[in-house]
């Protein structure tokens, strides 16, 4: 029932979105991959975001009075550490940058930054509208809403500096999620599909995309009960081993995936 209540207004959200302008992604050419590893992964985890920094992950999980922040081991997918959020907290999206931890809530109004050495919260901003997902690009927030529009702003006063539309062949493409930025480009997961977009900033164009509908078939084939909202969600970069890091809510599995 809880799970029910919860997700009515997404499910609203997301009839909105299907009726926006969407390009069915014409101009974005796919990208191939190759699955370099397979980890363990909760599959209790209701996945909102994922970071690997210095050899360990960071995940944040959602649904009210199951959201988290975790320190995990990605060989063993072993919990290190986790601090559970108030019970009426949905958590979103998580990034890493200069040593905090930020953690989306969707509904909340609040952005909470924690230390991530103890992963004690140390600050809290006003969120304005819903919290997605967030990342960053070394000098600003980049955060989604789950519609086309990303916001960057200032990650000390969390002043918005501009906006930017996702757009595939000049049509802005909505839903867009957890988010992932490395080597100058945003990649997102899109909600309930199995692509991942890869974004140019500078004008907020798709300049590709990763179709892990494979990999989405097989973790639900070994589900024992699978549910509408176990999608594709959780990017995170490996920077030493050039490779991405990828699950979905409720996946008893984490990816390891090298593009090509």
């Amino acid at each position: 029932m809880i799970r029910t209540l919860v997700f009515a207004s997404c499910a609203l959200l997301l009839a909105f979105a299907i009726a926006l302008p969407q390009a069915g992604f014409t101009a974005a050419p796919l990208l191939d991959y190759t699955v370099t590893a397979q980890y363990p992964h909760d599959s209790k985890a209701f996945t909102q975001g994922l970071v690997y920094h210095d050899g360990l992950l960071y995940e944040g999980t959602g649904l009210l009075g199951n959201s988290s922040i975790r320190r995990v081991e990605l060989n063993s997918g072993r919990v290190l550490q986790k601090i559970d959020n108030d019970a009426d907290v949905f958590g979103e999206g998580i990034t890493l940058l200069d040593g905090l931890l930020y953690q989306l809530t969707w509904q909340n109004g609040r952005l909470l930054v924690y230390d991530a050495a103890t992963l004690k919260v140390t600050r809290e901003f006003a969120l304005a509208g819903e919290g997605w997902g967030i990342t960053h690009n070394n000098r600003e927030l980049i955060i989604s809403d789950g519609t086309s529009t990303l916001y960057f702003h200032d990650p000390q006063t969390f002043e918005e500096l501009r906006r930017l539309i996702v757009t595939d062949d000049s049509e802005p493409i909505a839903l867009i999620n957890e988010l992932e930025y490395f080597d100058g480009f945003i990649y997102a997961n899109q909600w309930h599909s199995n692509h991942i977009l890869k974004i140019d900033p500078a004008d907020g164009r798709i300049v590709a995309r990763v179709d892990l509908s494979r990999l989405a078939a097989a973790v639900r084939d070994r589900l024992s009960d699978p549910d509408s909202q176990d999608v594709l969600n959780g990017i995170a970069w490996d920077a030493a081993g050039r490779q991405l890091l990828v699950t979905g809510k409720h996946w008893p599995t984490l990816f390891a995936i090298r593009l090509h």
